[in-house]
């Protein structure tokens, strides 16, 4: 199986076309090395929600243009229910090496991308485009805490970007 990409368009301010972000994480997972089962989420929301998202996770008054979600890499616990015992009755080996690895998910709000675009990326598909990259590689571990880590993540943004986008009146 190959690398999937799950799309929601839970807003309606700003028109997106989920088949074609989904084309470019597919592609931005690849260039960054993602193989076999792997499954990574897209949500496009209003900015009511992921105001609620950052003040929940981030403790951050207001709604932002992108969050990431990495998916905990903890591993099933196995044995008896409830205290995880052993292997007495009831055990199932539940990692069979069949289920995909969960990526995360990354969150965008069209509506915060459009009032930033002009200032930031230029155009709206533009400035989704990079949201899309920079959630990804948040996923993927990079961050921009640093100045260092900032100059590192900005780089491979505009590397991907380069390679992997074309605005469409291009």
């Amino acid at each position: 199986m190959d690398v999937e990409v799950f799309v929601a368009n839970e807003q309606n301010e700003r028109e997106v076309d989920a088949a074609r972000w989904a084309v470019l994480a597919r592609a931005v997972l690849a260039a960054e090395g993602v193989r076999g089962d792997a499954e990574l989420s897209m949500l496009f929301v209003d900015e009511k929600t992921i105001a609620a998202l950052n003040e929940r996770f981030l403790r951050i008054a207001g709604p932002t243009d992108v969050l990431a979600f990495p998916i905990d890499d903890d591993q099933v616990a196995l044995g008896r229910s409830p205290d995880n015992g052993g292997t007495g009755p009831g055990w199932e080996n539940i990692d069979d090496g069949s289920a995909p690895i969960l990526i995360g998910d990354v969150v965008i709000c069209p509506e915060v991308a459009w009032r930033n675009a002009p200032g930031h990326a230029g155009s709206f598909d533009a400035e989704i485009a990079l949201l899309v990259v920079h959630g990804i590689l948040h996923l993927l571990g990079m961050d921009h805490e640093r100045p260092a880590e900032a100059e590192a993540m900005e780089a491979r943004e505009r590397e991907l970007l380069d390679q992997l986008f074309r605005p469409q009146d291009a």
